[in-house]
């Protein structure tokens, strides 16, 4: 019987029973760059941390667990992790990738894979018809869902049968949800992709990226790539992700019940115009959630009147922190226009809906209540 997902958290069922590592509970920190061998052609399972490190594996053995996939790659930022990916393909293969992405993967795209050959197609993979762009050169189809920050959601089991069908892969970031409320692997995706900074960790004080597949061919490339170019996770910060994942669990549940309270608080208040959070029955991705996902994550973004009250909002702010990124246990809130998509076209901003008055939030665990409060003292004064 498999356990359930908060026990995978916490316990790997390979090391139980066993008292290696002086029975430490807290899985130890091997803070070492070589390894000596006990003979001429003899190991001992390690040879160099650039290969691999027992702390690492440890991580990399946990992130596979939770997504039901047979290898993890850990890599020192989610960025570290989509650049490997993007070393699967050479010149003149072709990805479709939906166009409201995270920032940082479309200057990626656009600047540095486009640069090495690698040609793409923006599209809205939940509304347009991904068939009609799929030609000889096409080798994969890339998604976020929910998307990075308009929250749009894609059908992750109807995209991997159109990509099986082709004989494309099925890339599926999975950063939003984490591990603990959706598993695409389990839904057809090929490789799974994770800013571990984010959920995974937890407690914004590391980087991290994580490829996660459940195909034996797609793991020994990726592990011929990661000991080549070399952005594997240091010890160290593998343990802090580690120890974050421990409360995984309870951190998505609390953001989530926090988040979807926020979202219908701020559907009442005059100076929103839109709030977007695929927990709200009116969200066009909501029936699609509830059949791949376990919930509706913390994450959501909102539209104000104009900009002035944008930046009002982001001025004023004290508890929540206007600050980059996500996931963590303090409640951030994003201004993507000069953030996370600063380097995105105007013309994909505008086609994504991302306007000068969005805010982006990343609810926290706090108590909701200290947190409307403050939100209440904020829009009182717009």
């Amino acid at each position: 019987m498999e356990r359930e997902i908060e026990t995978k958290c916490l316990h790997l069922e390979e090391d139980e029973g066993k008292t290696d590592h002086f029975g430490a509970i807290s899985y130890p920190i091997y803070q070492t760059a070589t390894y000596a061998h006990p003979g001429v052609g003899q190991s001992t399972g390690y040879d160099y941390s650039r290969l691999q490190n027992p702390t690492r594996e440890h991580l990399e053995k946990m992130v596979a667990s939770l997504e039901g996939g047979i290898d993890a790659l850990a890599l020192s930022s989610g960025m570290a992790a989509i650049s490997l990916l993007m070393e699967l393909f050479k010149p003149g293969d072709h990805i479709i990738a939906d166009s409201d992405l995270y920032g940082g993967c479309i200057r990626l795209f656009q600047n540095v894979s486009d640069k090495n050959g690698i040609q793409f197609s923006n599209i809205d993979c939940c509304r347009e018809d991904i068939e009609s762009y799929i030609t000889e050169q096409t080798k994969a189809i890339y998604i976020e869902t929910p998307t990075n920050p308009m929250m749009n959601v894609t059908d992750i089991a109807a995209t991997a049968e159109i990509a099986h069908k082709h004989g494309l892969l099925l890339i599926v970031d999975n950063t939003f949800l984490s591990p603990y409320f959706q598993n695409p692997l389990k839904l057809g995706a090929d490789v799974v992709v994770h800013s571990g900074t984010k959920y995974l960790g937890g407690h914004n004080d590391t980087l991290a990226g994580f490829l996660v597949t459940g195909r034996e061919d797609i793991s020994e490339k990726l592990r011929f790539l990661i000991k080549t170019t070399g952005a594997g996770l240091a010890p160290f910060d593998s343990w802090l992700i580690l120890r974050g994942i421990k409360t995984l669990g309870i951190r998505m549940e609390r953001a989530a019940d926090n988040a979807l309270k926020i979202a219908k608080w701020l559907t009442a208040q005059d100076v929103v115009t839109k709030v977007i959070y695929p927990g709200l029955p009116d969200h066009p991705g909501y029936e699609i959630m509830k059949k791949q996902a376990r919930g509706f994550g913390a994450m959501l973004t909102f539209q104000l009147k104009d900009k002035e009250s944008a930046l009002a909002v982001l001025e004023k702010v004290r508890m929540i922190r206007f600050a980059e990124s996500l996931g963590g246990v303090e409640t951030l809130i994003t201004y993507p226009a000069t953030q996370t998509h600063a380097d995105v076209p105007q013309e994909i901003l505008e086609k994504n809906g991302i306007t000068d008055a969005t805010l982006r939030l990343s609810v926290g665990i706090e108590n909701v209540k200290d947190l409307l409060a403050e939100l209440e003292s904020v829009f009182a004064s717009l």
